[in-house]
């Protein structure tokens, strides 16, 4: 069977187009779904196309083999499950069809024609335009309640980011079904209103325009202007390299073209595009081995102007309304592999990114100043980004914490937004429970953000810090509402801290790990409440081997241990809603493990702990066995003096400058002191 999500179940998905994206969308779904049992199907009138479609998928897999991305036995599993035809019949049965054809509403409404009378009643028709509007896509279906766009971004296999964007006649159900599915998958999945080009386009055109406006007006070559625009606004590539590798001349013109009329006079084909269309050539780019070094005020000059073109598209788009702020600036950063634009003008400061915007704006006829921009500014608050997401479902609060680049990991922002949603939930007459989880497949919490614990410099300090992260713990325990926490993936080091501090604990069945506290590893003990509250749970014994080494429990292991009370197949959220109910109508048995004082041995075995630090294990050795001789709140204050003890070591330094230098894979060279 293949993967449900909600109402998805797909025993076969279908593409149709094998030309530029169809072939790594295809690509993507098998390396997914593959072990599942699904078939991908990609289907095109044209041999040729899927032949070399067939040959892209195939090159890609024999290159994921080769730098051990994934085993020979995936890789055939891979391709076997990737089909590529020329007879549309073998989707009658795909669940899931998105068409990936030439970015031409005719030919797509032509396409979707044949999928209506093709596929089952029930099948989802999706679109992968990159602007069209989808009432202008799915114009003549019958049932257009079944049809959304899903815009991937290139390289469509890689790229995190899709835009899912319904029309308003799609069926508000299936949109939430199609976000959790590919969210489930390991997509980041953003919701968009419909609107040419979407939320993310008009601003990766956008800075393209205004680099070709640059060249044009005389601030720099088109190499120079490639590179000083990369590094203002820390772009993975510069806008004209990106258009060299995406091949995206043709579709860009095209669309500029179209926003002139829909979006604004200044998006237009610049004259320098037009004419190296003509030419047939592509932008010339340096080298990754080809620095391009400008003086300091030519720099200094194309930087301000990107800025203010940057800074003003995503306001633009911000005051259209199609897309939330939070989503905009997470889309905007991964599918363009750009600074997060709120962020940054943050970081500068308002006043200042809004005198980059004016300045453009006064520069260039038809580019609007936002009015997000001035609002915000004028309130002398910097722009607020949603780091825990909140939606409630019948009385039951969902939070759920969402850093997908760092795996959800902690820092002070996600720190202060639990204390602030939780506060707020503990006054909400209307919710009952709360609901406590993480963002995509892979982790709830890896951890504190180890540039959070770096900045760290004196055992003060570290015991300020160990205090504050122990708040939002404490609030969660004492809410007087049960709060569940939905293990969607690993819960690492303050990960681990947030779910002990839950009144319940659910997993996603079949998590090869599932709960861990690797601090030991970093040259810490943990500070926020591990070595208190995690022997209380699973006994001192268990507690202490996972404390002192770094090894991890599975799923399975951590329901033996009593550390999870379920692991559940199918939607883990709606699972742990009904048990936050149950929980709240005193129809559980689950109580939380006694706060009292916790029977100890005089000392802890003797424990292998290899290359780790023997000072760290000293220090967490007396935070285990001496604060658990204490009340918890007693134990906990322990805990945080022990970690301040840490902060005065040695091996700390040595530990997070390892992780940050070469990665939670290298093991530090401790002294041991």
């Amino acid at each position: 069977m293949g993967r449900t999500s909600r109402s998805l179940s797909l025993d076969t998905v279908g593409v149709v187009g094998s030309g530029q994206i169809g072939p790594d969308i295809a690509l993507f779904f098998a390396k997914s779904l593959h072990a599942r049992g699904t078939k991908v199907v990609v289907v095109d009138v044209s041999p040729d196309a899927l032949e070399r479609g067939e040959a892209k998928c195939r090159k890609k897999i024999a290159k994921g083999v080769e730098t051990r991305a994934f085993t020979a036995q995936d890789a055939a599993a891979i391709g076997a499950a990737l089909v590529f035809t020329t007879d549309i019949g073998r989707l009658a049965d795909a669940g899931l069809v998105i068409e990936a054809a030439t970015e031409d509403a005719d030919v797509k409404r032509t396409i979707f024609a044949s999928l209506e009378a093709t596929c089952g009643a029930t099948a989802v028709l999706a679109s992968n335009s990159s602007h069209i509007e989808p009432e202008v896509v799915f114009d003549g279906l019958r049932d257009p309640s079944r049809a959304l766009v899903i815009h991937y971004f290139f390289p469509a296999e890689r790229n995190p980011l899709v835009e899912i964007v319904p029309s308003a006649k799609t069926d508000p159900r299936l949109t939430e079904d199609v976000l959790a599915f590919y969210e489930g998958i390991g997509k980041v999945p953003i919701a968009v209103r419909g609107r040419f080009g979407f939320a993310v386009n008009p601003v990766f055109e956008g800075l393209f325009l205004a680099a070709a406006l640059a060249v044009e007006e005389g601030l720099g070559t088109v190499r120079e202007v490639d590179a000083a625009a990369r590094r203002a606004l820390g772009l993975g590539v510069g806008p004209f390299t990106a258009m060299n590798l995406t091949g995206g001349n043709p579709i860009t013109a095209h669309a500029l073209d179209v926003m002139t009329t829909k979006l604004g006079t200044w998006y237009r084909v610049p004259r320098l595009m037009r004419e190296t269309m003509a030419a047939g050539g592509e932008w010339e780019v340096a080298r990754r081995d080809d620095p391009v070094e400008l003086p300091p005020l030519q720099e200094e000059r194309i930087g301000d102007v990107m800025r203010g073109a940057f800074f003003g598209l995503a306001g633009q788009i911000l005051d259209s309304g199609i897309v939330t702020l939070s989503d905009l600036e997470l889309a905007v950063e991964i599918g363009l592999v750009v600074q997060p634009p709120f962020q940054a003008m943050n970081a500068l400061g308002l006043d200042r990114a809004l005198g980059l915007v004016r300045d453009y704006a006064a520069a260039h006829a038809g580019f609007r100043v936002p009015r997000c921009l001035v609002e915000q500014a004028a309130r002398r608050e910097p722009f607020p980004v949603d780091w825990v997401l909140r939606r409630d479902v019948e009385g039951i609060a969902v939070l759920t914490i969402r850093r997908p680049q760092a795996l959800n990991a902690l820092n002070a922002d996600v720190y202060a937004q639990l204390h602030e949603r939780f506060t707020a939930l503990r006054d909400d007459p209307q919710v009952v429970g709360v609901v406590l989880t993480g963002f995509g497949p892979k982790a709830f919490v890896s951890g504190a953000d180890v540039h959070f614990l770096a900045a760290i410099t004196s055992p003060q300090q570290g015991l300020a810090t160990s205090l504050e992260s122990k708040s939002v713990g404490n609030l969660i325990e004492s809410l007087g509402k049960p709060v569940v926490c939905a293990l969607n993936g690993f819960a690492l080091g303050g990960g681990c801290e947030l779910a002990l501090c839950c009144t319940a604990r659910i997993a996603r069945k079949g998590l090869s790990l599932a709960v861990g506290t690797p601090e030991a590893k970093l040259g810490i003990i943990p500070g926020a409440g591990a070595t208190q509250r995690l022997p209380r749970l699973v006994g001192v014994e268990l507690a202490a081997r996972m404390l002192r080494t770094g090894q991890g429990l599975s799923g399975r292991e951590a329901l033996a241990s009593g550390f999870v009370h379920a692991e559940v197949e199918g939607d883990l959220v709606a699972a742990a809603a009904a048990l936050a109910r149950d929980i709240a109508r005193g129809r559980s048995p689950i109580a939380r493990p006694d706060p009292g004082p916790l029977v100890t041995p005089s000392e802890l075995p003797p424990l292998d702990i290899g290359h780790l630090s023997r000072a760290i294990d000293a220090l967490m050795c007396r935070a285990i066995l001496e604060g658990c001789r204490k009340p918890l709140a007693e134990g906990l204050r322990t805990e945080s003096e022990l970690f301040a003890a840490c902060c005065a070591t040695e091996d700390m330094g040595i530990g997070i400058r390892n992780f940050t230098q070469n990665g939670p894979r290298a093991n530090a060279v401790f002294v041991h002191r």
